[in-house]
């Protein structure tokens, strides 16, 4: 993967807004005959505002992934579903919602109960009807899906000054819910983290740098309702998760691996989030050659001291967020630089890429979206200038 090597090079964690012709088909679960140009010329759309907006590493903003029945930015995780055999859509059990099943027990939800009943959080914007159970054996049956999205995003970015590409893939235990087929889930995640390396390497084979996507080892749910805030027992199940991780990675070089880490896109408190310092040195055990954190997040903005003592491996880069989905309010290009020149100075500046926290797509409205990619790259212009002694363009 590119690195900063004479600027400060710029990114975003993968999903980005949607058309709304192409939600609307795959709201109506449109024939493959209409959907595939739409969606080909999508791509391509985004590809250039991406380029336009001055990022320098882009993908397809995630719209290969089917938009999803729960909340539109769902699609990262359920997509799966799509391409994985062994399971059946049933009908929600009563009462379910997403944010019962990610924040039950945690002390944000109890402390915050009221902004949580208020439906601000934005987590059940419009509840699930339908969710996946694992009934048979998994494999991966996405050959054909995978393929499409590769050849989208390579026509897309033919003959754009884009420096690099990368497509994102979920991580193994992205589902919320228990299977009937698998003795222990365990066993399940072990079966999907076995299908999903299918995704991984035909992403990284194409030439194409991979992105897993995972909240899983900053899971508040494990750790304060599982495990009662057990932190050593967290740390010995996160253990557990890592491995299984690069089980899942085995023979895909590092070096075309980014590996993102997030703790939840809701707009809520996030007062209880796990502080990265308790899980840095699990995250840096994963065979990616850059991580992506959370960096503008306001209960995360200051963990750039932890790097100060975390050493940095050799070869290895940080992808801060330094602009935010958790608001509207749009960064200005010198808090943007400021950002990411605290983390260049803590972990060296060839080693840091600025990025988003999270995805941008169905979090935050589309114009402001664009705006604060706009400022990610003004930002890191400045900071270019600050740390090379040199002006870039930007968009």
């Amino acid at each position: 993967m590119k690195r900063s090597t004479n600027r400060i090079l710029t990114t975003h964690v993968g999903s980005l807004p949607r058309p709304a012709d192409l939600i609307e088909m795959y709201r109506g679960e449109a024939p493959g005959d209409q959907l595939s140009p739409r969606l080909t010329s999508a791509v391509a759309e985004v590809v250039r505002r991406q380029v336009e907006s001055g990022i320098d590493v882009v993908n397809d903003g995630e719209f290969g992934k089917p938009t999803s029945d729960e909340i539109d930015y769902g699609a990262w995780a359920f997509y799966i579903y799509q391409r994985l055999s062994g399971f059946e859509m049933r009908d929600r059990p009563p009462n379910f919602s997403a944010v019962n099943a990610i924040m039950r027990g945690s002390k944000d939800r109890a402390d915050f109960a009221e902004f949580y009943q208020s439906g601000e959080s934005g987590m059940d914007v419009r509840p699930r009807l339908r969710f996946a159970m694992n009934v048979g054996p998994i494999q991966y049956t996405g050959h054909e899906l995978i393929q499409r999205d590769i050849k989208n995003l390579k026509a897309a970015a033919a003959g754009q000054p884009a420096e690099d590409l990368f497509l994102t893939a979920a991580v193994t235990g992205v589902s919320l819910m228990p299977g009937e087929y698998y003795k222990h889930p365990d066993e399940q995640a072990a079966a999907v983290a076995e299908a999903m390396r299918h995704e991984y390497k035909a992403i990284v084979d194409a030439g194409i740098n991979l992105q897993l996507d995972d909240p899983i080892i900053v899971n508040v749910y494990e750790w304060q309702y599982s495990m009662s805030g057990d932190l050593a027992a967290f740390r010995k199940w996160a253990e557990q998760h890592v491995e299984l991780v690069n089980h899942a990675l085995q023979g895909i070089p590092e070096e075309k691996v980014r590996y993102h880490i997030c703790w939840g896109s809701w707009k809520g408190p996030h007062s209880a989030d796990l502080p990265l310092r308790d899980v840095i040195d699990l995250m840096l055990k994963v065979k990616a050659s850059q991580y992506s954190v959370e960096a503008a997040n306001p209960q995360h903005e200051h963990e750039w001291k932890v790097w100060r003592d975390v050493k940095l491996p050799a070869g290895k880069a940080v992808i801060p967020g330094v602009v935010t989905h958790k608001t509207n309010v749009l960064e200005h290009a010198e808090v943007v630089a400021d950002r990411i020149i605290r983390y260049a100075e803590a972990v060296g500046r060839e080693n840091v890429i600025a990025s988003t926290d999270c995805g941008l797509g169905g979090r935050i409205h589309p114009q402001v979206a664009w705006a604060k990619l706009r400022a990610l790259s003004a930002g890191a212009a400045l900071a270019t200038k600050q740390l090379w002694g040199r002006m870039t363009s930007s968009a």
